[in-house]
C-alpha cells in the first residue's frame, strides 16, 4: 500500500499491518523511527503507538497505509513575553528565583550604599509559586499496626438472616480487634467507603456465627500510619547510589532501536527485544555468539569453538548457595567477577528496557540461576540486588531468559530473593519502576504468598487467630506498603465502621487452590546455604 512518490522520513506516523496474538491482520498506529536502504530497497523501523518496545520491528513497505500518512508537526517557535520576541515565556519557579537573585543582590548592593529598583512581578511571582501543589498522596490506612490485631474466622451462608445488596448477598464475618471475645456477623452491601449499620441485635449475631464454612473469612486490617501504596509507582526522585532505574532522559534513536538481530547462547537462539551497549562493530552481524558459562560475546562460530577449547567454566563464578534437583543458584560478587557481571548485564539489556547498563557493578551482587545436566549449568535467570541498600531492595533488576519464561522460574527467582531477605532479617521490596512483565509476576506472587498466610491461619485451645500487617510482612519479608497495596489491588479491603476489614470470597480462595496446584517449583530453605555479610566495613569488599 505503500506510495512511492510520498517519501517517508522519520518522525512519520502511519498504519502499519502486523498480526495480533490471534494471528489476525491489524493495523495500528505507528512511528518510523529510522529508514535504511538494502540493495535498493527501503526497509522502516517502527514503534507501534501504544505497544511495547519490544515488538518494534523493521517492515517492507508494502506494510504501511500511506493513505493515512501524518508528518511530524514542527516545532513551535519560541513563546513571546510581553510581546517581545525572542523572550522566553514566564514561570513562576524562573519568577521566584530571579526575585531572590535580585533581592540578595539588592541587599549587597544596600550594603554598599546603592539601591535597586524592586521587580514588578515579584508579588505575582510569589503567589503563583504558592498555588503549586504537591501530587495528592495515596491515601494511607489509618490506626497502629503494632497495637492493632486482625482475627481471622471462617463464615457462610444463612438463609435465616440475610439483607439484599444491588448486585447480591454479600456476606462478611466481621470480629472484634481489642481482645475481647465477642463475635459478631453482618451483611454488608459492597459499598466501598460507607459506614454501616450493624444488623441485628447480639444473640442473633452469635447465633448465625455457630453455623460456619472454611471457605471465606474476614479479617481486620489496621496497618500504621506510614502506610502507602507503592505498588508499581515510580520514585519521585531517582536515587544517586547503586540504582540501576534509567531516567529515560538520554534516549534518543540510537537507543530506542533493537541493534542486535539474534544471540545464540548454548542450544538457544535469542531474539532481543531491545538495545542493548555491545560494541560497535558486533552489532551488523546476523548473529552474536555468547559462551552460555562465561557470557563471552563472539562475533563468529568459529571463534565461539576456539574459545570453548580454552574457556573452563561449566558453571557461573562464585559461590553456589543453593541446590535442589536440578536447580542450583550462584552468588557472584560484582567486584570480584567484573567481567562475568559486565557480560550478563549486557544479556540482560537486551531484555530490560526500565534499566541503564553500569559498567561499575561493584556495588552489586548477582545471583544466577541454573538448571544442570550432564554438560553444565546452565542459566536460566538472575536478579541483582546492592550490597548497602537505603531503601530495602533487595532486588535491582530481575530476569527470567526467553526460553524459560512461563515456566515458574521468574516466582522462584523472587521467591528466591525474599527467601535470602529473610535470613537477613530484613524485609525487602524491588527497586521501581518495575516492567510490564515484572509487575506482574510480583503481584501473583505477592498474592500467592499473602493469601497462603492468611489461609492458614487456625485456631488453637479454641481461641480466634490473630495477625496484623506488620506479622505478615515480619513472616514473608515483604515490604509493608507492598502487602497493603496488594490486598487493595485484589479488591479485598473493605471499609467498615471505622475500621478496614479483608474479606476472602469463594471465589479467590477457589482461586488461589488452583493457582497453587500448578506452582510445582518451590525454594526449599534447608536447601539455601548462605550467611549474609555487613558490607557497611569496606574490608568486606
Amino acid at each position: 500500500m505503500a506510495d512511492h512518490s510520498v517519501e517517508i522520513t522519520e518522525g512519520c506516523r502511519l498504519p502499519v499491518l502486523r498480526k495480533n496474538q490471534e494471528h489476525e491482520d491489524e493495523w495500528p498506529l505507528a512511528e518510523i523511527l529510522s529508514v535504511k536502504d538494502i540493495s535498493g530497497k527501503k526497509l522502516y523501523y517502527v514503534h507501534y503507538i501504544d505497544f511495547n518496545k519490544r515488538l518494534d520491528e523493521w517492515v517492507t513497505p508494502d506494510r504501511l497505509d500511506i493513505k493515512k500518512l501524518q508528518f511530524p508537526k514542527k516545532e513551535a517557535k519560541t513563546p513571546m513575553k510581553n510581546g517581545l520576541p525572542g523572550s522566553r515565556p514566564s514561570s513562576p519557579e524562573r519568577d521566584v528565583k530571579k526575585s531572590l537573585d535580585l533581592h540578595v543582590q539588592s541587599a549587597s548592593a544596600t550594603s554598599r550604599g546603592k539601591t535597586l529598583p524592586t521587580p514588578k512581578r515579584k508579588a505575582e511571582s510569589v503567589s503563583l509559586a504558592t498555588q503549586v501543589t504537591a501530587a495528592t498522596p495515596v491515601p494511607s490506612l489509618p490506626g497502629s499496626a503494632e497495637a492493632s490485631q486482625a482475627s481471622v474466622y471462617p463464615a457462610m451462608r444463612d438463609s435465616s438472616f440475610s439483607i439484599k445488596s444491588r448486585d447480591e448477598h454479600e456476606q462478611l464475618t466481621s470480629l472484634t480487634t481489642n481482645g475481647t471475645s465477642s463475635i459478631q456477623r453482618h451483611l454488608i452491601p459492597p459499598q466501598p467507603g460507607r459506614k454501616r449499620k450493624s444488623c441485628g441485635g447480639t444473640d442473633e449475631m452469635v447465633k448465625m456465627f455457630q453455623n460456619n464454612s472454611p471457605r471465606c473469612s474476614t479479617v481486620y486490617l489496621l496497618p500504621g500510619e506510614d502506610s502507602q501504596d507503592s505498588s508499581d509507582g515510580i520514585p519521585s526522585a531517582p536515587r544517586m547510589t547503586g540504582s540501576l532505574v534509567s531516567d529515560r532522559s538520554h534516549d534518543d534513536i540510537v537507543t530506542r532501536m533493537k541493534n542486535i538481530d539474534c544471540i545464540e547462547l548454548g542450544r538457544h537462539r535469542l531474539k532481543p527485544w531491545y538495545f542493548s551497549p555491545y560494541p560497535q562493530e558486533l552489532t551488523s552481524l546476523p548473529i552474536l555468539y555468547l559462551c552460555e558459562f562465561c557470557l563471552k560475546y563472539l562475533k563468529s562460530l568459529k571463534c565461539l569453538q576456539r574459545h570453548l577449547t580454552k574457556c573452563n567454566l561449566r558453571h557461573p563464578p562464585g559461590n553456589e548457595i543453593y541446590r535442589k534437583g536440578t536447580i542450583s543458584f550462584f552468588e557472584i560478587d560484582g567486584r570480584k567477577n567484573k567481567a562475568y557481571s559486565q557480560n550478563l548485564c549486557l544479556l540482560a539489556k537486551c531484555f530490560l528496557d526500565h534499566k541503564t547498563l553500569y559498567y561499575d557493578t561493584d556495588p552489586f551482587l548477582f545471583y544466577v540461576m541454573t538448571e544442570y545436566d550432564s554438560k553444565g549449568f546452565h542459566i536460566v535467570g538472575y536478579f541483582s540486588k546492592e550490597k548497602e541498600s537505603t531503601e530495602d531492595y533487595n532486588v535491582a533488576c530481575i530476569l527470567t531468559l526467553p526460553p524459560y519464561q512461563r515456566r515458574g522460574y521468574g516466582k522462584l527467582l523472587i521467591e528466591f530473593s525474599y527467601e535470602l531477605s529473610k535470613v537477613e532479617g530484613k524485609t525487602g521490596t524491588p527497586e521501581k519502576p518495575l516492567s510490564d512483565l515484572g509487575l506482574l509476576s510480583y503481584r501473583s506472587y505477592w498474592s500467592q504468598t499473602i493469601l497462603e498466610i492468611l489461609m492458614d491461619l487456625k485456631s488453637e485451645n479454641g481461641e480466634r487467630p490473630q495477625i496484623t500487617i506488620n506479622e505478615i510482612s515480619e513472616i514473608t519479608s515483604v515490604k509493608k506498603e507492598d502487602v497493603i497495596s496488594t490486598l487493595q489491588y485484589l479488591n479485598l479491603i473493605n471499609y467498615y465502621k471505622g475500621q478496614y476489614i479483608l474479606t476472602l470470597s469463594e471465589d479467590i480462595v477457589e482461586g488461589h487452590e488452583r493457582a497453587m496446584q500448578k506452582r510445582h517449583l518451590r525454594i526449599d530453605p534447608k536447601c539455601l546455604h548462605f550467611t549474609p555479610k555487613d558490607w557497611s566495613k569496606r574490608g568486606k569488599w
